[in-house]
């Protein structure tokens, strides 16, 4: 959305149904990066949510192509062995995004407790998303988080795969298809310690039947990240799997750049640092989310 009135008040054309009564509590829009998020609390799923938006569909296919050449070149603070490629890691630890993201958590831990977290993202966000998560834990103590991304590329190496599905056990990536982003940086099985791979746990959509009886599945794949009988099964050479997942486009409805549309309501919620990035707070109703019990709170969303 380039609206951002209509995000930060949740009153834009999808700001309703299913995630009717959601409220945001922070919208960051790096500019210089053409990076957003945002963070809201969620009463019907008793939680915090960090969403990271994707790559814009209309630069995808440059995007794509430059996967293929991305190396390994800097290992993860504190994880020896492990490896990441800087463009993943910086889009998120070296941009306004972080600071921005980690004030509206302290925040709503300061309204409701050790709430729930869940982290998310789509593409390029789903990859920001991922990093957030595993930031959360080993650098701010978070024990109650869950990260679900949706056709998101590989971000490390096999250490770093490892490393990540110890720490953050519970972690679904969504795969649709053939989807070619999540066949991202390539995966080269004859050089497991030198190659991407990506960390479990996968959950492949793929679809079956014939004709006009053809549906949809899921499949929960194995714990290793890579299970060759998930999305490495297929070839993955399709953009349009990957911007539609469960019959929801996750593209914006016309093309634009990195441009925002603000009016002068924004003023009340923040403004802008001195490179023209935003970062615009406000305070959640009292009836956003209700205190979690003691339940909820080691539930772990398992």
């Amino acid at each position: 959305m380039s609206d951002l009135t209509e995000l930060i008040s949740w009153t834009c054309s999808r700001c309703d149904g299913k995630t009717k009564g959601f409220e945001v509590i922070e919208l960051i829009v790096d500019v210089q990066h053409c990076l957003q998020a945002y963070v809201g609390v969620a009463k019907d799923l008793n939680a915090m949510v960090i969403a990271f938006r994707g790559t814009q569909e209309h630069s995808i296919q440059n995007w794509v192509e430059d996967l293929y050449w991305k190396q390994l070149d800097i290992n993860y603070p504190g994880m020896p062995g492990a490896m990441v490629h800087h463009g993943f890691y910086y889009a998120y630890h070296n941009t306004t995004i972080r600071p921005g993201i980690l004030d509206a958590v302290m925040r709503a831990k300061d309204l409701y407790g050790d709430i729930n977290v869940m982290v998310t993202g789509h593409s390029m966000g789903g990859a920001m998303a991922s990093f957030c998560g595993l930031d959360l834990v080993v650098n701010h103590e978070a024990r109650n988080g869950q990260v679900l991304t949706f056709g998101q590329p590989r971000i490390g190496n096999a250490a770093f795969a490892s490393y990540y599905s110890d720490l953050v056990p519970h972690s679904i990536r969504i795969t649709n298809g053939h989807d070619i982003v999540p066949h991202l940086p390539p995966y080269y099985p004859r050089f497991p310690q030198k190659t991407y791979h990506h960390f479990p746990r996968e959950v492949w959509l793929y679809n079956i039947g014939f004709g006009s009886l053809v549906y949809q599945v899921e499949k929960v794949c194995d714990s290793s990240g890579e299970d060759p009988s998930c999305s490495r099964s297929v070839t993955g050479n399709s953009i349009a799997d990957h911007v539609v997942y469960y019959g929801v486009g996750l593209m914006a409805e016309t093309w634009r750049s990195c441009k925002i549309v603000t009016d002068p309501r924004l003023k009340e919620y923040g403004g802008e640092d001195v490179n023209g990035n935003l970062m615009l707070s406000r305070n959640p109703s009292a009836a956003a989310l209700r205190l979690p019990s003691d339940s909820d709170a080691n539930s772990n969303f398992s």
